[in-house]
């Protein structure tokens, strides 16, 4: 199983979009990360943890699930590298390898230790990128690959169908 912990503000703070978000809301960048790494989860099947600390929201620590992303706020004192610390040791296994994407050097050397890999911020976007690419040209295989009928129609006979199909007549 792979797992993915992805600090949230570092993420927003890095990729262009985001960081344009942030400038208006803060609210609608998170909500735009939550949305990328769902699209991440659902065609890569990653297990996803995205971390937000409560810099920017106060209260008590909280966890969600938005579109098989879990979503967690940090308690008020916490930071986002401690908890993401606390997230590697609880959930590496030997049947887990956990990645990091952050581009915070001195968390990528504590999660080192801790026996997770990283993913930097500039990687995570051209893996992104790369996702969005192979969905789009899938989309075209699929719209182009138009369904052979069993029973061989010659293109008149297929039109009538097809405005039947329609409504058309």
């Amino acid at each position: 199983m792979v797992v993915l912990v992805v600090d949230g503000y570092n993420i927003i703070g890095d990729w262009e979009e985001l960081k344009r978000l942030k400038e208006k809301d803060i609210g609608q960048a998170r909500d735009r990360l939550i949305e990328l790494m769902a699209e991440y989860q659902a065609y890569s099947g990653n297990r996803i943890i995205l971390v937000f600390d409560a810099y920017y929201v106060r209260g008590m620590e909280s966890k969600l699930k938005q579109h098989k992303v879990e979503v967690i706020y940090t308690k008020e004192k916490e930071t986002a590298d401690e908890c993401i610390e606390r997230l590697v040791k609880k959930v590496k296994n030997i049947k887990t390898q956990v990645y990091v994407a952050t581009s915070d050097y001195a968390e990528q050397r504590t999660i080192f230790g801790q026996g997770a890999l990283r993913k930097s911020a500039r990687e995570l976007q051209i893996e992104m990128d790369n996702i969005e690419r192979e969905i789009e040209a899938n989309v075209e295989v699929h719209k182009n690959n138009r369904p052979q009928s069993k029973i061989a129609l010659n293109e008149e006979i297929l039109e009538k169908f097809e405005k039947w199909r329609r409504g058309d007549i």
